[in-house]
């Protein structure tokens, strides 16, 4: 599926990818692709592509591996591949099983948990990152901005 947003002649495209299905059903019970969309603008420059891949767990364990050479799945997996000023180009991958459990372990909603994964994703996307305290202090503020601006509360 692909969502086009066109604002001011820019052009955001978004890709939703499910792995099977059952995950299509499962994301579509919790956000419709107009509501993820405006999670993904939120974060994102007007004009890009990004693609948003749900996977399930074997998938997810095997791409963490691939990439990361960690034997299990983890939430959300960042593919960079362009980014500046006003255009982004990512991939995106989330486990939802992953996501679910979770979600369910820090007592979120799955809705509130899947808004921060993507809003966390897309500036991952962008160069945002938390491996030292200082750049995980900038990216938490904005994470906890948008997702106040979003209606979602504070993730941390």
């Amino acid at each position: 599926m692909q969502t086009k947003t066109s604002s001011s002649g820019q052009k955001l495209i978004m890709d939703l990818q499910f792995a099977t299905p059952a995950i299509e059903k499962s994301i579509s019970s919790i956000a419709s692709p107009a509501l993820i969309k405006k999670w993904v603008k939120s974060t994102t420059p007007l004009k890009g592509l990004i693609t948003l891949r749900f996977v399930n767990a074997a998938e997810g364990k095997k791409l963490n591996h691939a990439y990361r050479k960690k034997a299990y799945a983890t939430n959300v997996l960042t593919f960079p591949y362009d980014s500046s000023k006003d255009e982004v180009i990512a991939d995106l991958i989330f486990c939802l099983p992953v996501i679910q459990k979770e979600a369910k372990q820090q007592g979120k909603t799955l809705k509130a948990h899947l808004a921060h994964l993507i809003v966390h994703g897309c500036l991952h996307a962008q160069g945002y990152d938390h491996v030292h305290d200082r750049e995980a202090k900038k990216m938490e503020r904005l994470e906890i901005q948008l997702l106040q601006q979003l209606g979602f509360p504070n993730p941390y």
